[in-house]
């Protein structure tokens, strides 16, 4: 019962270490517990919580608290709630372990709450696993295109993280979305909030950059998975310079392919000169707007 012990031990910790342990059980998902090993653990925990309250008042939350992160980090199912749920009150006597459930679901259910929970001990980001970091990132992204598309609650998210000077890979993440979605919707969407958040200074010049950089030394790979990647890139970084989201200095950086696309890269069959008839005039346009809008401004 790794598990059971992990969180006992930690009843009467600073918030710091409930992070720690709350880290250390994501980590050993699938490698040393399986997700039938963590509902047994919390089993034992709710069976026990009376007597845990006793030497730590503040048991229930935290239990419940630890139950809600669980699931966050994919150890447990979210139906694993409404089966316990369900289960204790046929049993009658469990008024604790019904009321650290419902509040636990209170925390998973709440909006954008699998991402919210990350934070659910209060401690900053800074301390937390980089792939960890990446994983939040890809899921306020992903939950930010598939539902409302509300830019300030995705926002407040990413802020939540308090890793200012790791924007950079939410900014990576953000295009790679963009090639691996492909709908206008999205595109519409990360460029709206990408915009938003160059604007309140969320995501800086530089980590906007380096972010751009990055996934222009990728392409290489990153074609290989996803055919489309130069042409949906070029497309967006070209938008992101007349929304002034990037400079064009940044946009001129962007690499040329040195081969032939084929019909089984998903371009409908056409070559790459085709395409990059098509990307000239696109810049051609782009350059004019760009030019117009200058004019205007000079005008006024």
């Amino acid at each position: 019962m790794i598990a059971y012990i992990a969180v006992d031990h930690s009843l009467d910790k600073k918030a710091s270490e409930r992070e720690l342990t709350s880290t250390l059980l994501a980590e050993l998902y699938d490698v040393l517990l399986s997700e039938e090993q963590f509902e047994e653990a919390v089993d034992e925990l709710l069976k026990n919580l009376a007597d845990l309250q006793r030497d730590c008042p503040t048991a229930l939350e935290i239990v419940a608290n630890y139950t809600a992160r669980l699931i966050a980090d994919d150890c447990l199912a979210p139906k694993f709630l409404e089966v316990r749920r369900e289960k204790l009150a046929a049993q009658g006597d469990a008024k604790d372990a019904l009321a650290a459930l419902a509040k636990a679901a209170v925390l998973v259910n709440m909006n954008h709450g699998l991402v919210r929970l990350d934070n659910v001990w209060g401690v900053s980001g800074g301390i937390r696993p980089v792939k960890h970091l990446i994983k939040k990132m890809n899921q306020i992204l992903k939950e930010y295109v598939a539902s409302s598309g509300d830019v300030m609650e995705a926002l407040r998210c990413l802020r939540e993280l308090q890793v200012p000077h790791f924007h950079h890979e939410f900014v990576y993440e953000a295009l790679l979305e963009v090639m691996e979605n492909g709908s206008e919707r999205a595109f519409d969407l990360l460029l709206k909030l990408l915009k938003e958040a160059a604007n309140e200074s969320i995501l800086t010049v530089d980590q906007i950059n380096t972010g751009f950089q990055r996934v222009y030394d990728d392409l290489v790979d990153i074609v290989l998975d996803v055919p489309s990647a130069y042409t949906a890139t070029e497309k967006f970084a070209t938008q992101c310079q007349l929304q002034g989201i990037i400079g064009q200095d940044l946009l001129k950086k962007f690499p040329q392919r040195g081969r032939k696309r084929y019909a089984s890269e998903n371009d409908g069959g056409r070559l790459k000169e085709e395409v990059d008839d098509e990307l000239e005039k696109f810049r051609e346009r782009a350059a004019s707007n760009a030019a117009h809008i200058e004019e205007d401004e000079e005008d006024d």
